[in-house]
């Protein structure tokens, strides 16, 4: 096949991504002179790559991701005038790049992610002043950086995410002032951060997720980048309650606290934060209680709490975060109830109480949820009737109700439920009987009915769903 391509001179853009079988590139492949993007992701046959590739002098774009037995990359390379992003992802036995590489100035993307067997980069790297993005995530055995880090003054994104054998942070770090994203997820040797950080003025985002060896929260010089409006603290552990001064943090937006299992409490100094709109603090086993100062994160619009199975309840002043669109709430095991005042969050389009095992009812309060789409029950096990109000929640297009065991009816006006486009009612093993007005759900496109014991009136039922596209009928 390729030889046949080989005719194709004027072509732009080739994708062999895949091609496992491919062993070598033909020797006629510096013929595709006018080639600008090149993938070869996948084909972990090849080895060592022929030296006609660096005739392609019009190539952008060359994705070697995935060449798992690719031991070298040839030093020809830097005739690759017009030469912009490289990414060699997954490459395995790749154990350093060629110091001609440095020659690329044109180069803005270097992807080396999961290059597990490279110990080093070359000082010269520092050289790729053009360089935006560098991916070294994954790099295991990766001991050191270069030197002149500092040099890379267009640098915008750096990823060092489970860098495991680097020690410590390169001072020049510090001034990367173009820097906007910073991941520095999944390093086991990282026990704190250095202060010079703050020099970051343009970081947006920092991702510290899963540093184990972390002894304390933020340093509250962190607060000074103005910029930093996401951070993501995911998995740490020995967190057990937020610094005495977040109210310092104000200019952040977003902040990822799942996976704290020590977390015992949020601070009242949440009050503060009115420019938060995303609150994650899913699997947060400690945590038994929300303060009523959450209430004054005024600009929330995602709070999950999937997880946190030592929740007991949920203060009523939540039902005032007016923006909120998204409560996640699946896998509270122990949340006994909900406020009546729920009803009053008046923007929730997605509300998950999936595996709230706890839970014996549903207020009739929440058919007041007026933009509501979707309403996951799944695994409810106590419930055993919706409420009747329920129908009246007209802008609803998704019920989730598998696994909930007991319930033995549906809503009398379930029709009502008119934009209804998705219904699973898997695995309710009392529901004994479908209502007639089943059948006039109109918009209805997606029912699952598996485990359904009593199919005898089910074709009469829905003979009227013309909308159905899929329909699940396993019977246990």
């Amino acid at each position: 096949m390729l030889s046949e391509l080989i005719n194709h001179s004027p072509l732009k853009i080739l994708d062999l991504s895949g091609y496992s079988s491919l062993i070598s590139l033909p020797n006629e492949f510096e013929s595709f002179s006018s080639l600008t993007i090149f993938h070869l992701s996948g084909c972990s046959s090849i080895t060592r790559l022929r030296n006609e590739l660096p005739n392609l002098s019009s190539l952008t774009i060359l994705d070697l991701s995935g060449f798992s037995n690719l031991i070298s990359l040839p030093n020809e390379l830097t005739s690759l005038s017009s030469f912009e992003e490289l990414d060699l992802s997954g490459c395995l036995s790749l154990t350093s790049l060629p110091n001609e590489l440095t020659n690329h100035t044109s180069l803005t993307t270097l992807i080396l992610s999961g290059c597990s067997s490279l110990t080093s980069l070359p000082n010269e790297l520092a050289n790729l002043t053009s360089l935006t993005i560098l991916i070294l995530s994954g790099c295991s055995s990766l001991t050191s950086l270069v030197n002149e880090l500092a040099n890379l003054s267009s640098l915008t994104r750096f990823s060092l995410r489970g860098c495991s054998s680097l020690k410590s942070l390169p001072n020049e770090l510090t001034n990367l002032s173009s820097l906007r994203i910073l991941d520095l997820s999944c390093w086991s040797c990282l026990t704190s951060l250095s202060y010079e950080l703050t020099n970051l003025s343009s970081l947006e985002e920092l991702n510290l997720s899963c540093c184990s060896s972390f002894t304390s929260f933020l340093p509250n010089e962190l607060a000074n980048l103005s910029s930093l409006t996401i951070l993501d603290m995911s998995g740490y552990s020995r967190l057990t309650s937020l610094s005495n001064k977040l109210e310092n943090f104000s200019s952040y937006t977003t902040i990822y606290l799942s996976g704290c299992s020590s977390l015992t409490s949020l601070r009242n100094e949440l009050a503060n934060l009115s420019s938060w709109t995303i609150l994650d603090v899913s699997s947060c086993s400690g945590l038994t209680s929300l303060p009523n100062e959450l209430v004054n994160l005024s600009s929330l619009t995602i709070l999950i709490l999937h997880g946190c199975s030592s929740l007991i309840s949920l203060p009523n002043e939540l039902a005032k975060l007016s923006s909120l669109t998204i409560l996640n709430l699946s896998g509270c095991l122990n949340l006994t109830s909900l406020p009546n005042e729920l009803a009053n969050l008046s923007s929730l389009v997605v509300l998950d109480l999936s595996d709230c095992s706890s839970l014996t009812s549903l207020p009739n309060e929440l058919a007041n949820l007026s933009s509501l789409t979707s309403l996951n029950l799944s695994g409810f096990s106590s419930l055993t009737s919706f409420p009747k109000e329920l129908a009246n929640l007209s802008s609803l297009t998704t019920l989730i109700s598998s696994g909930c065991s007991s319930l033995i009816s549906l809503p009398i006006k379930m029709a009502n439920l008119s934009s209804l486009a998705r219904l699973d009612l898997s695995s309710c093993l009392s529901l004994t009987s479908l209502l007639n007005e089943l059948a006039n759900l109109s918009s209805l496109t997606i029912l699952d009915l598996s485990s359904y014991s009593s199919l005898t009136c089910l074709l009469i039922e829905l003979e009227n769903l013309l909308s159905l596209t899929m329909v699940e009928l396993s019977i246990i």
